[in-house]
């Protein structure tokens, strides 16, 4: 969990120079009720070497904050690592889910008062109990990912301010100032109709409540500026179509941006977006999404059943790890970009995108190890790449992917196809598949051929042993009732019925 040099490279710096804190953690850890992490639980050291110290970081009171901020990013990681992998996003919505649904269970079992679903209510609780500990799990994970997030931003600050010329007096703020070119839009707009906005490189750092009262605006344009936050006043701009949020520092997207009903393109790339709303899949408006180069490690459940219309989806440099089973519902998308993520590996809805053109699944490393079999229903794909991942085989239906023009599958331990056959291009890749599906084919059939035959060969010797019985059962009985009836002369003879005769 150390800080990226590329994303985060002030707190890269800091952590690598600044003496870690090593505190021995208690044997009876528990997560719900961590260490106290106020100043004075601090220890009194480690402190500087003088061949270690950092440029600017002099003033004994930031050096003293910059402590403390340097335990609570240690603390929080500990505690993350201990509480174990994040679950699944959508495994976590599926928890609320069925909870309330054995809610709805246990009051219906509670009114019929029945002895015999006594069994089925403790299933229940137990059930209950499980998908309890799922959302804790998450909430948990969700609430020290906040915390350390705010430590980590705190001691980025604290050395910008030293290098800044900080001298310690007051506590390290920002003084927000309003933009005198904001405060002309605004007068504008109360003037007359305002379609476009252009405050792209302005260096603002905050956008006032009144810019959601542009009721006729169409195009907003916030790039490359120092936002950490959009007010949800912007739910206001009801006509807004085209809203580019990129190059800021949001680490959220407030709730109220899923009453923009007629977005149709977002742009909220480069920024340190934890998550999108679930409120996002309101705007089924949306044509193009870009979050790429954020810190999105999943993405909203249903995402794909609201968002029919949209057709470019860009998610490439982010932490995600799956994609939701929804997806495979965005029937109009034709762009698909999850390059540079954690992908453990693909719905099987991903089949249903037929209008999907590009796709672009490469360097997901170490996680991306196969594809489902559905893969090959992607009939109208052109560009594939899947460079730098562990796929060692490619599914026998990539070869209906006919349409396929560019393929990059170089960095994986390919077995089939052989990397020889992949040199020579797409077409000899799908011909050597279709070659190999045939041959599965016939050694099938063979083996059903074999296994046909030796279920013919078993009836044939159970049919000689039963008829070799039933001839000895039958000489038997004959032989029973020749002695019974007298055959061959006097043998056996009942003298009393021969008297009577």
């Amino acid at each position: 969990m150390d800080p990226s040099p590329r994303s985060l490279p002030i707190l890269s710096y800091v952590m690598k120079k600044f003496p870690s804190f090593k505190r021995p953690a208690p044997s009876d850890f528990d997560v719900e009720q961590p260490l106290p992490m106020s100043p004075s639980s601090l220890p009194s050291g480690p402190y500087f070497e003088l061949k270690e110290r950092m440029p600017h970081l002099t003033n004994p009171k930031l050096i003293s904050q910059m402590r403390s901020a340097v335990a609570d990013v240690s603390q929080t990681r500990s505690i993350l690592k201990k509480l174990g992998p994040r679950p699944d996003h959508e495994a976590v919505d599926i928890a609320k889910a069925r909870l309330a649904e054995i809610e709805n269970e246990l009051e219906e079992v509670e009114l019929a008062e029945a002895n015999a679903d006594n069994l089925k209510k403790k299933e229940a609780e137990r059930e209950k109990q499980m998908y309890k500990t799922v959302i804790s799990l998450d909430e948990m994970h969700e609430s020290y990912g906040k915390l350390l997030t705010d430590a980590e931003t705190r001691l980025e600050k604290i050395y910008e301010a030293a290098a800044a010329g900080y001298n310690g007096e007051d506590d390290v703020a920002v003084v927000e100032e309003v933009n005198e070119e904001v405060v002309r839009i605004l007068q504008e707009a109360n003037q007359r109709e305002v379609q476009r906005i252009d405050l792209a490189k302005k260096h603002l750092r905050f956008l006032p409540e009144a810019f959601g009262k542009i009721r006729p605006l169409v195009v907003l344009d916030l790039s490359s500026n120092q936002f950490q936050m959009i007010p949800d006043s912007i739910a206001g701009l009801e006509n807004l179509e085209d809203l580019n949020l990129s190059s800021n520092i949001l680490t959220s997207l407030p709730e109220s941006i899923g009453l923009l009903l007629k977005l149709k393109t977002l742009d909220v790339s480069n920024n340190k977006l934890v998550a999108l709303p679930d409120s996002i899949c309101h705007c089924k408006s949306l044509v193009e999404l870009n979050a790429s180069f954020n810190k999105l490690a999943y993405l909203p459940t249903k995402i794909g059943f609201e968002l029919v219309s949209l057709r470019r989806l860009s998610i490439q440099l982010n932490k995600i790890r799956s994609l939701p089973t929804s997806i495979g519902e965005m029937s109009s998308l034709i762009f698909l970009d999850v390059h540079f993520n954690e992908l453990q590996g693909l719905p099987r809805s991903i089949g249903n995108l037929t209008h999907l053109e590009f796709l672009n699944l490469s360097s997901n490393f170490s996680d991306l190890t196969e594809l489902p079999d559905t893969f090959g229903e992607l009939t109208n794909l052109q560009e594939l790449d899947l460079s730098n991942n562990q796929i060692r085989e490619l599914p026998l239906t990539f070869r209906h992917l006919n349409n396929l023009r560019k393929f990059n599958i170089e960095e994986n331990p390919l077995v089939i196809p052989p990397k020889e056959t992949v040199k020579n291009g797409v077409e000899a890749v799908r011909a050597y598949l279709t070659q190999r599906y045939h041959q599965l084919l016939l050694e099938e059939e063979e083996k059903e051929r074999k296994r046909i035959e030796a279920q013919d060969e078993s009836p044939k010797g159970w049919f000689t042993r039963s008829t070799s019985w039933l001839k000895d059962s039958v000489t038997t009985v004959s032989g029973n009732v020749s002695e019974i009836m007298g055959v061959e002369g006097t043998r056996n003879q009942d003298p009393l019925l021969n008297q009577q005769l």
